[in-house]
């Protein structure tokens, strides 16, 4: 063996040896991760680590370490500390070009799960409470995101989708995003997730709708639980899942509504009881006949234009991104062409551009604003 080879040789062994090391510290510093002082320390040695092995292309050593220290800081209830991990985790799952396997989706619900667990044990509604929620709730969406972008599946991958929406409606309102706004997040999630059933649960344990929402030519929002259903079919419509907005519709009538199919459509169609028209009837005739054929183009245009008052009204979080969808359902199930660069941006919004992690919110509304409406 050459002098040159021998002193390679002795210099990977150091190297090793001086892994070895570090690794060992880190395990201690987690182990004994019971206070925050001792938590924060393993933090930072643990990100140099997942840095150092992405940086020597050692990918799924970075993320396997990154997603194993983020699992023992949560279940030593240091929720805070892990939170900056978790994110690491996904930025690295992105950068490295990771694909969404199947091992990945179970380790991202078991880090999801421990999380649950953890926050449990902490004071409700207290303000480091709520943000960890909400950091949480920012973690999925970066998941999803990346399993849209490096996956197979349009929207994201249903399983991260289902996670997402479960924890956006958990989320409180605050300063800058209003409960409403917060709950259509989570619905729009699963919908995408394909979990009717689970909306409907939540709609469920919602307050009816009250006189004044109900009543014509009312100016305040429709009712929060009309709203929230009506945009839930109409985004399942707009992806094309008629069997889940089937569902959806169903279940609500025979689990919610005390009033049948026949009392609400004679209210829709008169013109002086003084009720505002019925989301319920607009949903069932959308869903309707959205499974005929080209030639219902008219009827759909004669519902649209009837209820545009209240989709106008709808705050959820914002009306243009409703009506987004409804130009999507008149384009995709009547060939009602929108203008070119309203369809362009249509597309750009329900995920066809590819790179935008499907459904992102916040995208879709300053998109829909730079628009001015329809």
């Amino acid at each position: 063996m050459s002098a040159a080879a021998a002193r390679r040789r002795k210099q990977l062994a150091a190297r090793d040896k001086d892994g070895d090391a570090v690794a060992a510290k880190l395990q201690t510093l987690l182990d004994g991760a019971d206070d925050e002082p001792t938590a924060y320390e393993g933090l930072q040695l643990a990100q140099s680590q997942v840095r150092k092995a992405v940086s020597l292309t050692k990918f799924d050593e970075g993320a396997t370490l990154a997603y194993k220290a983020s699992l023992t800081l949560l279940q030593k209830k240091r929720v805070s500390v892990a939170s900056q991990l978790l994110h690491l985790l996904v930025d690295v799952l992105r950068e490295t070009h990771t694909e969404p396997t199947p091992t990945w989706l179970d380790r991202i619900a078991e880090l999801h799960a421990a999380h649950e667990a953890a926050v449990k044990d902490l004071p409700v509604n207290d303000t480091e409470t709520n943000r960890l929620l909400r950091l949480q709730r920012e973690f999925l969406r970066k998941c999803v995101s990346w399993s849209a972008d490096l996956g197979t599946i349009r929207f994201g991958h249903p399983q991260l989708l289902e996670l997402l929406g479960a924890q956006s409606w958990l989320v409180p309102a605050s300063e800058e995003e209003d409960r409403i706004s917060i709950m259509s997040d989570a619905v729009q999630a699963m919908a995408l997730a394909e979990k009717p059933t689970q909306i409907v649960a939540w709609l469920k344990t919602m307050d009816k709708p009250t006189k004044a929402e109900l009543a014509n030519g009312h100016t305040c929002p429709p009712a929060p639980r009309d709203a929230l259903l009506t945009r839930a079919l109409l985004l399942l419509l707009a992806v094309e899942n008629i069997r889940d907005a089937s569902i959806l519709f169903r279940a609500y009538m025979d689990e919610i509504e005390e009033r049948t199919v026949d009392e609400l459509t004679k209210s829709y169609m008169k013109k002086d009881d003084g009720k505002a028209p019925s989301h319920l009837i607009f949903c069932s005739m959308m869903l309707l006949i959205a499974q005929k054929d080209t030639r219902t183009g008219p009827l759909f245009t004669w519902l649209m234009r009837s209820f545009k008052r209240e989709l106008d009204l709808m705050v959820a979080p914002k009306p243009q991104v409703v009506q987004s969808y409804c130009t999507k359902i008149g384009k995709t199930y009547f060939n009602i062409q929108p203008p070119p660069s309203m369809l362009s941006m249509m597309e750009n919004m329900m995920g066809g551009g590819g790179g935008g992690g499907g459904m992102n919110p916040a995208m879709m509304q300053a998109a829909m604003a730079q628009m001015g409406g329809m």
